[in-house]
């Protein structure tokens, strides 16, 4: 991954930003901008130089992810060397994560960084995450690719009187067992009446004929993470369960109709909810639409009523219209899908229609 380019695209956006460097903060924006993999670093990123700080854990195995930057290893925080580094290339305005940045460490650089105006800035690393390169698209389809076949072993493994953790121990071990570097989220499994909880954690509850089984769930592969959810049925659903299913692939279909470069993402979330709400349901159907996937499991953009935001061609966005009734259960499906500049293009391969085990 071209990490130099994308600094290089930081850089170009100082003047709009208005400032003359960016301490990059949030440990997914500096992996996207240095290939740094640990759990504590910071970036300076100024007009003609960045530098890379991260503590003496990390000495080695920075010296082989960051290799193109200068790297400062320090043993007592950043804020010192921040300051010197920032004084060093002439920043008078520094750019800080809004998002990242907490009370006491704003306190620490004011402190610290005599005569710099620091600058609250929304997003400024992530606006450039969101359209993917070629190298994060094949990350996260390799990241679908486990989480599928992850999906098809499970199925065969579900029985009468499993619980819902047991079926969330079974899908974490099919992940692993299938290649995946990490979970992307704990899995949510949820039977019969508590799948009308959209995140549920699963419990002791045991499966039983009849039930309606939700699992949301997802691997990363380098770094990036896929996200999907199915709804199948353990026997023979409630009819109004069924129905519901339907509607829920509609609306998704419509959802993902609705996906090309330049729509706004209230207009992909409008075309679901309208199918759910001609069918009875608007009220059961009680969170947005989907959000963006990448280094983070839940990112821009956001897929939500009324979202204003244009989608561009090389996101990666979940389309997961839902529909959840108390004391009978709830359907979810879920995808992610790669936008392109005429549509969008489904990131994974498991079928859509209802699975009656």
């Amino acid at each position: 991954m071209d990490h130099r380019l994308r600094r290089s695209a930081l850089t170009a956006r100082l003047d709009d930003l208005g400032v003359d460097g960016v301490l990059v903060t949030a440990l997914p924006n500096v992996r996207y901008l240095t290939g740094f993999t640990g759990s504590n670093a910071v970036t300076l990123v100024a007009r003609d130089d960045a530098v890379f700080l991260t503590d003496g854990r990390y000495i080695e195995q920075s010296r082989h992810e960051v290799s193109d930057l200068e790297r400062v290893i320090s043993s007592d925080g950043f804020d010192a060397e921040v300051a010197a580094h920032a004084s060093r290339l002439g920043i008078a305005r520094l750019g800080i994560e809004a998002t990242s940045v907490t009370v006491a460490e704003h306190r620490r650089l004011a402190e610290r960084l005599t005569g710099v105006e620091l600058v609250a800035l929304e997003a400024p690393v992530e606006q450039g995450r969101r359209a993917k390169d070629a190298d994060e698209l094949d990350a996260l389809r390799r990241a679908q690719a486990v989480t599928d076949e992850a999906f098809e072993e499970i199925l065969e493994t579900i029985e009468v009187g499993m619980s819902e953790q047991q079926l969330a121990a079974s899908l974490e071990a099919a992940l692993r067992r299938d290649g995946a570097h990490g979970l992307a989220f704990p899995p949510i499994v949820a039977f019969g009446e508590c799948a009308a909880e959209p995140h549920h954690a699963p419990s002791h509850r045991l499966l039983e004929e009849g039930d309606v089984i939700k699992v949301d769930f997802g691997a990363r592969w380098d770094g990036y993470h896929s996200d999907m959810t199915r709804t199948v049925a353990f026997g023979s659903p409630a009819a109004e369960l069924r129905k519901i299913h339907d509607v829920v692939r509609e609306a998704q279909q419509a959802g993902i109709d609705m996906v090309r470069a330049g729509v706004t993402t209230g207009a992909v979330d409008a075309a679901a909810r309208r199918v759910i709400a001609d069918a009875g349901y608007g009220e059961r159907f009680t969170h947005g639409l989907g959000h963006g996937v990448g280094l983070e499991i839940h990112e821009g953009p956001w897929l939500r009523p009324n979202g204003d935001d244009e989608l561009p061609a090389g996101a990666a966005v979940t389309i997961e219209p839902g529909v959840y009734v108390p004391g009978l259960g709830g359907v979810r499906v879920e995808d992610m899908v790669e936008v392109t500049d005429d549509g969008c293009r489904v990131i994974g391969t498991s079928t859509r229609e209802l699975i009656e085990l």
